[in-house]
């Protein structure tokens, strides 16, 4: 993938190989240009086009692309981007990536015509390019609904009429049939078994059980709607009848991947709080991956110096950028099972203050927490890079009649008492590149000496697909399928996620709608699934419905403070907790209608008349 070295600037060569019809391009001996003939007969030239395609898939948010983590309920952004967003645009999230399609088909239809490469590797590129293919209609159709499949060039004969390159959108359901029809055709064709960076048999397995557990979830979803939401020619909506077949096809993909036993969790460190961690950092030959985004020693991500803690920096200009809400961290349970809502906090009120639970240790509130919550939210006590984070708002002092909050925006300030009163990592309310809400990612910050510098760079990978995921999706899809056989088999791998994080296993009884989402929601946290999950199950509208008594509409900070009351020496020394909206948090989120469809570009309109709009817009 990233780690394929090659030219890339041949990309642009190819707009015009075919349809010019100017004999130039023929010239077998020009020695400014590269002919088609010469790049379909070199294995390392399709290499480089591979390299450039992946490098090119649509991302919503990646380690390079990181701020968008902030824009729904995962977490704050302390330069304040995302923290004033009243409503989603109609064209947020749209995607209409036809070059890139185009660019593909050229490249099957250009591997086709070689006479060097053997039957065999002509039918592995050509499966490589099919599968990326289908990955991009996967992009487009999560978020526009039915696109037009184009699936060969379409090239203009100067006749002056380009009527007939005007293709009408296909339906929803057909772009995800299409999709399912070209994992199947080409998972036996695809090479590529001993690498995780290009696409091979269990990349597209987990390609179909993704998309099809989307359209089963659309299928149901969409359709219990009071009003669904639909076009009379289906390019939006898919009908509940063919919800139960694509979830059945879900199960089927995953117990593929199963059943081969290639792919595994990650179970490396016996301390269920590391292993998560290191699942995540310790990606070199890690069994849990089936299809990543690598980097190397010429090719580094800075995500850990952009989001690295205050307390922990190593030469970095910026940091601290991405701070996981509070709402994130309470969605982690309690080893117990039961709901993960803090316990024992105030309001930053005086009245408050009577919920008080005083805690010996800054960290003891987060005692019992699920342990996948250690590997994904630095909060107070947690180490990171061998160092104490020092996370402390401020202290609360004993005036003789009540307790006084005492706060500094000096980062490491000492109190009256000479002991911390705001530490190195904050919070503060509302300073840049420190938390304003209480808590820093740890998931894909990198731990290795210097890997948050400048100019230095971490080599941790982004999984595109990954073995947990898998088992999430056919638990929900074997779930919704219902049966003694289903759920049976829906239990087994839910158990196997929760018994990797040290969680206690489900039941027929404990197995719910809700727990699959939340157990979707901690595990997978930060890897880009919440937003697409929220809008195929029809919840976005009902969860970020815009109202700011809303809890799951608006981010929650919580600031630990050490007590100072020497007239009360059984609570000095002792550390307590206040809950309130995130300092910076400008208007809960607002998810309408009209963003489970993003809006078509007026532009494509008016260029192709036969595009219908989506609704709401």
């Amino acid at each position: 993938m990233k780690n394929i070295v090659k030219t890339l600037f041949i990309l642009i060569l190819f707009f015009y190989f075919t349809g010019c019809g100017d004999k130039w391009l023929d010239d077998p001996v020009s020695t400014t240009i590269i002919l088609p003939n010469q790049v379909w007969n070199d294995e390392v030239m399709v290499v480089g086009l591979l390299c450039n395609y992946y490098d090119r898939l649509p991302v919503n948010y990646n380690l390079l692309n990181y701020a968008r983590m902030a824009e729904l309920d995962e977490a704050c952004h302390s330069d304040n981007n995302y923290m004033d967003l009243k409503t989603y645009s109609w064209d947020s999230w749209s995607l209409w990536e036809y070059s890139l399609i185009r660019d593909i088909n050229l490249a099957i239809e250009g591997v086709a015509t070689s006479t060097v490469f053997t039957d065999k590797l002509k039918e592995e590129y050509t499966a490589e390019f099919r599968f990326l293919r289908a990955y991009v209609y996967f992009e487009m159709v999560k978020r526009m609904g039915g696109v037009p499949i184009i699936t060969k060039q379409l090239i203009y004969d100067y006749s002056g009429d380009p009527s007939y390159l005007a293709y009408a959108r296909n339906t929803e359901a057909q772009v995800y049939d299409f999709i399912a029809s070209e994992c199947d055709e080409i998972k036996d064709q695809l090479g590529n078994e001993t690498t995780k960076d290009r696409a091979n048999k269990y990349a597209a397995l987990a390609l179909k059980c993704r998309a099809m557990l989307y359209a089963g979830s659309i299928a149901k979803y969409n359709n219990l709607l009071p009003v669904p939401i639909t076009t009379p020619g289906e390019e939006v909506g898919i009908p509940a009848s063919r919800s139960a077949g694509y979830y059945q096809a879900a199960v089927d993909a995953a117990k593929e991947i199963i059943n081969d036993g290639q792919y595994s969790l990650y179970r490396k460190h016996s301390n269920p709080q590391q292993n998560f961690y290191d699942a995540f950092t310790q990606t070199v030959n890690n069994s849990d991956f089936i299809l990543q985004i690598s980097y190397n020693m010429t090719k580094r991500q800075s995500f850990p110096y952009y989001n690295i803690i205050k307390s922990v920096r190593e030469d970095n200009l910026e940091g601290s950028k991405i701070n996981p809400s509070l709402n994130l961290v309470e969605a982690f349970e309690y080893l117990d099972g039961s709901p993960g809502i803090m316990k024992g906090v105030g309001d930053g009120t005086e009245a408050g203050q009577a919920n008080w639970i005083f805690y010996d240790e800054i960290d003891d509130i987060f005692d019992n927490k699920d342990p996948r919550l250690y590997g994904t939210v630095v909060y107070p006590g947690n180490m990171l890079k061998g160092k104490d984070t020092q996370i402390q708002a401020g202290v609360y002092e004993w005036d003789g009649t009540k307790y006084v909050r005492y706060e500094s925006k000096q980062f490491g300030s000492l109190h009256t008492d000479g002991k911390l009163l705001t530490g190195l990592g904050g919070p503060m309310r509302t300073e840049k590149e420190v938390s304003n809400n209480g808590f820093y990612i740890k998931k894909w910050i990198d731990e290795t000496p210097f890997s948050s510098a400048r100019a230095t760079g971490s080599n941790v990978k982004w999984p595109l697909f990954r073995y947990g995921e898998v088992l999430l999706n056919a638990g929900e899809a074997a779930f919704e399928l219902g049966g003694a056989e289903n759920i049976a088999f829906a239990l087994e791998c839910f158990n196997d996620i929760r018994d990797r994080a040290g969680m206690p296993d489900l039941d027929e009884t404990t197995l719910t709608f809700d727990k699959i989402v939340n157990e979707r929601r901690i595990e997978l946290a930060f890897e880009d699934h919440r937003l697409w999950d929220m809008k195929r199950w029809r919840l976005a509208h009902v969860i970020w419905n815009g109202v700011a008594t809303n809890p799951d509409a608006t981010l929650y900070a919580l600031y630990g403070y050490r007590i100072v009351d020497a007239e009360h020496p059984e609570r000095d020394g002792k550390y307590v907790y206040d809950k309130f909206p995130a300092p910076n948090f400008i208007a809960p989120r607002f998810f309408q209608l009209g963003n489970y469809y993003s809006e078509i570009s007026q532009s494509v309109l008016d260029n192709n008349p036969k595009i219908v709009k989506n609704p709401f817009h």
